[in-house]
């Protein structure tokens, strides 16, 4: 390699939890953001959960001089709840709002409400072209009945397709966010085999942070201890990926997580962690490599697809998971919806009583018979619109499944066409009368 220039890149991310009204300490501790942003001078800054545009709009007040330019991303009821700050100048953004994302009626989770998603902008860092990706999946409520995991695999299955198809041109991929995933999770995996993402916290030369790069501490007062069972010290589920390209090589110099507490405050910057890693950017001219080396990338790449194969296999059997429970809720739905509509047709009965028997006085109360009409028709409204939404679970399911199914085989293909594993010093000779191909396997 020649030619060789070094750019540095420090990134921060960070759950801010800023449900106005309901999360503690909301306007004081984006105080506390914005200052600590303006002080600790990051290039690229990457927010989650700032529900309120107005606390986007006071952080990027505060943030003019220091980060210069921004973007808020708006999505669903409340917004998608993703910003992003930058040192250098944002060409263009986009935002993918995820096919599933929890259930309506279960408010008191809200994540229905925020339409989770992806944000995406374009920036250039030097001459290098930077795509950076934002990002919060469903959370996690239960781990041991996880019921939203379905959906969580089918948004980081979205979340993979979304990079990889915009991300082509690009120099480097950096993604940063809530991903609710453990690292060893499937949805985890699933990402970052795909994507070739890697992990900042697994690859950095330097760390200072909580033990384990874990994002939620049973230290930090905003956390309720109960709802990390059965992890008593804390988990790990804010992330910050990254990758280069076949010009620009990145290294992670360092990373740090805060620990809780925030130096002369009463309290943390948040319920989660904030996660600071500084890459370093290597832009080189490539030269042409032996025929060792392209035999090792070969295996490399095989031994890579053969993991790919049985993750994509996994992800998809969850999927299906998912289906069947749909197509039991919708017909659980159109069951009650038929008895609310059986139970109408009766009371229509009864009413046309005095009709048919001229002189006959109504056998039920006025009033009770229309509370009764009035439960009738909530029955079949609530489950008319329950029947829609798992129509629509369902499409979605379906469509993740036929694309996976899809890509099993076209990985499976890819596999067989790798050559069977060779020793580096064998001599490979064509056959008789058949002269050496001039293809070689796709990587």
């Amino acid at each position: 390699m020649a030619n060789t220039d070094s750019v540095k890149v420090r990134v921060l991310s960070l759950n801010c939890w800023g449900i106005r009204y309901l999360s503690k300490h909301c306007r004081q501790r984006y105080a506390m953001i914005g200052h600590m942003l303006c002080k600790e001078e990051h290039d690229i800054v990457l927010l989650q959960e700032v529900w309120s545009e107005k606390d986007y709009l006071s952080l990027k007040k505060k943030l003019a001089c220091s980060h210069p330019y921004s973007h808020y991303f708006k999505s669903g009821v409340i917004g998608s709840g993703l910003a992003i700050f930058s040192v250098h100048r944002i060409h263009d953004t986009f935002l993918f709002r995820y096919s599933l994302n929890g259930y309506p009626y279960m408010a008191h989770h809200g994540d229905w409400f925020g339409g989770k998603a992806v944000g995406m902008a374009v920036l250039n860092i030097g001459s290098l072209t930077a795509n950076v990706y934002v990002t919060h999946l469903h959370a996690e409520y239960c781990r041991d009945k996880d019921s939203y995991l379905p959906h969580r695999v089918v948004q980081a299955w979205e979340l993979q397709q979304f990079i990889r198809h915009t991300s082509a041109g690009a120099d480097l991929v950096i993604l940063g966010g809530d991903l609710n995933m453990h690292p060893q999770d499937l949805g985890n995996r699933l990402l970052r085999s795909y994507t070739g993402l890697q992990d900042a916290y697994l690859e950095t030369a330097n760390f200072d942070g909580c033990e384990d790069g874990m994002t939620l501490i049973a230290d930090n007062p905003f956390i309720n201890k109960k709802e990390l069972r059965p992890f008593e010290n804390g988990i790990r589920i804010d992330y910050i990926l990254f990758k280069g390209s076949s010009k620009t090589d990145i290294y992670c110099d360092f990373m740090s997580t805060t620990k809780g507490s925030v130096p002369n405050h009463p309290f943390p910057y948040s319920d989660h962690e904030a996660l600071t890693t500084g890459l370093r950017l290597e832009t080189h001219t490539q030269t042409e490599t032996g025929s060792d080396r392209q035999t090792k990338i070969q295996d490399s790449a095989a031994g890579k697809l053969a993991v790919l194969v049985d993750i994509v296999t996994e992800a998809r059997t969850e999927v299906k998971v998912g289906l069947h429970c749909a197509e039991r809720m919708r017909y659980t739905a159109t069951r009650t919806g038929v008895m609310g509509l059986a139970l109408l047709f009766l009371e229509l009965a009864i009413a046309a009583v005095p009709w048919l028997a001229l002189g006959t006085e109504q056998p039920f109360p006025r009033t009770s018979f229309y509370l009764l009409a009035a439960l009738c028709f909530a029955i079949l409204l609530t489950t008319f619109l329950l029947y829609i939404f798992y129509t629509m679970e369902l499409k979605a399911l379906q469509g993740a499944e036929d694309q996976m199914r899809l890509a099993v085989g076209s990985l499976q293909e890819k596999l067989r066409g790798f050559p069977l594993a060779q020793p580096h010093n064998a001599q490979q000779r064509p056959p008789e009368g058949h002269e050496p191909s001039a293809l070689t396997p796709e990587e």
